[in-house]
């Protein structure tokens, strides 16, 4: 028996016209000799009377301060609902299905609430549905401790639950649907000629996940490297192939005196960050104000530490605990406000020299000024101002020849 997790993300979901095209790709999984796993997320936005954020307004209007514990039982609601719906829809179809919320399909977490780590899964109840001629339609983002509280798995959480679930299951494959036609070289709101990479690596997908770009949750890649699971990322509303992660594409490259424009495989930002700069030579001090950040949750992205000043990143809704933490230890300093962090990612770029030279060049070639860079073997993070994000985007796809990528 192949198995293959589908995992519909909540616009592949809204309306009718939608959910039947949902059905005919589990229909067409079935066809070709696969027993599909279904994971859904929740279905309304903001607005509609079920969405989450619509029951969770209603329920700040009554008390500020909800406990994380029924915020979970709120924010699991979205994902039961949309379980329930494709499941009756694929009864209509023909298809005997049944709806599981994550609990129910053996989904252990720890009590972390609103963030909380999937600790086992027990897939007794979905090996049953499956040997009972059932599609199992599962609600993803949540789990239940082993106290029997139901609990979410934060951002991203239906990937997590699909992937993991995979895992489990030892799935042939899972497949992640949404409305983008696979992994894109830029975000193509901003990149007009951005392509989509018919395969790309765990380790690029990783760095391109935990970097800004929104394809899938870092965390649900690290169960597919786990579990050596081939992931592919398809667009709902066609049928072309998307993109498969994988093994199977991890190379390894030596070094070469000449810059491949090729060894670049996509870019990914993240906007909203602050820049820190504290005028302090002094490395005491220095320590007990990033041992106090760390202790307010506050945390530090890109970090340079030189011997009259120390210049960090840190999101933005942490900047008056930093000021305040920054103040007390009596230290003069300057907050940049309003930056970007692009990233250039490419495992191809081991060894190979000339790739910072070459981002910089383009950068400043374009009167964009970079505060500030961090590096790995496989990527390259420049800080810039907000206002120069796209025009930093663009210039970088442009030089690298990212459109030349499949």
């Amino acid at each position: 028996m192949k198995i293959v997790v589908q995992k519909f993300g909540g616009t592949s979901l809204a309306t009718p016209e939608m959910r039947n095209r949902v059905v005919q790709k589990i229909i067409n999984a079935k066809r070709g000799g696969f027993q599909p796993v279904v994971v859904v997320s929740a279905i309304g936005r903001k607005g509609d009377p079920y969405a989450t954020d619509t029951l969770i307004d209603v329920n700040l209007k009554i008390c500020k301060d909800i406990h994380p514990r029924e915020m979970d039982l709120l924010m699991s609601c979205g994902e039961i609902i949309s379980s329930v719906i494709l499941a009756n829809t694929l009864k209509a179809r023909g298809y005997e299905a049944r709806a599981f919320t994550g609990g129910q399909a053996g989904i252990i977490t720890d009590c972390n609430f609103t963030e909380a780590d999937i600790l086992e899964i027990k897939p007794d109840r979905i090996l049953d549905s499956i040997a009972n001629g059932r599609i199992p339609v599962i609600a993803g983002f949540q789990g239940v401790t082993e106290d029997g509280d139901l609990t979410t798995l934060g951002r991203g959480g239906s990937d997590v639950t699909a992937v993991a679930l995979g895992e489990a299951l030892s799935a042939f494959a899972v497949e992640i649907y949404s409305d983008v036609d696979g992994v894109m070289t830029a975000d193509p709101k901003i990149v007009s000629n951005a392509s989509v990479l018919s395969q790309i690596s765990y380790s690029d997908i990783l760095e391109l996940a935990s970097k800004g770009a929104k394809v899938i949750h870092p965390r649900a890649i690290e169960y597919a490297i786990r579990g050596n699971i081939p992931v592919f990322i398809k667009n709902t509303g066609k049928s072309s192939p998307g993109t498969v992660v994988s093994f199977e594409y991890e190379r390894s490259f030596g070094s070469s005196k000449m810059l491949s424009k090729q060894v670049v495989t996509g870019l990914a930002h993240i906007t909203g960050r602050v820049q820190v700069i504290i005028n302090q030579d002094d490395p005491i001090v220095n320590n007990r104000i990033l041992r106090e950040l760390a202790d307010n949750r506050v945390s530090i992205d890109i970090i340079n530490i030189f011997p009259e000043k120390m210049i960090f990143t840190i999101e933005a809704a942490k900047i008056e605990d930093t000021r305040r933490i920054v103040e007390k230890n009596a230290c003069s300093y300057n907050i940049v406000e309003n930056c970007s962090k692009i990233s250039v990612v490419g495992s191809k770029m081991r060894g190979v020299p000339g790739v910072m030279s070459t981002i910089v060049k383009a950068l400043t070639k374009n009167n964009i000024q970079i505060l500030q860079t961090s590096d790995s073997h496989t990527t390259i993070s420049c800080l810039v101002k907000g206002e120069d994000t796209a025009k930093a985007i663009i210039v970088l796809h442009e030089e690298f020849e990212l459109y030349k990528n499949k």
